[in-house]
């Protein structure tokens, strides 16, 4: 799970990143949406990783 956690993290900054890039994004409201951000990328990266593993079941 250590190595899902950093690609969760990394992609959860880059999305930062370019909010801030585009102005969505500040330091006064950082605290704010940084979680919400991290939550839904683990999410989705959750979801398809359990996806994946049904497919796999499926083939077998």
């Amino acid at each position: 799970m250590e190595k899902l956690e950093r690609e969760i993290m990394q992609v959860s900054k880059e999305i930062a990143v370019k909010f801030i890039e585009s102005q969505r994004l500040s330091p006064s409201n950082f605290e704010e949406i940084f979680p919400s951000i991290y939550r839904v990328v683990m999410d989705t990266a959750l979801k398809g990783r359990e996806r994946l593993e049904e497919e796999e079941g499926d083939e077998q």
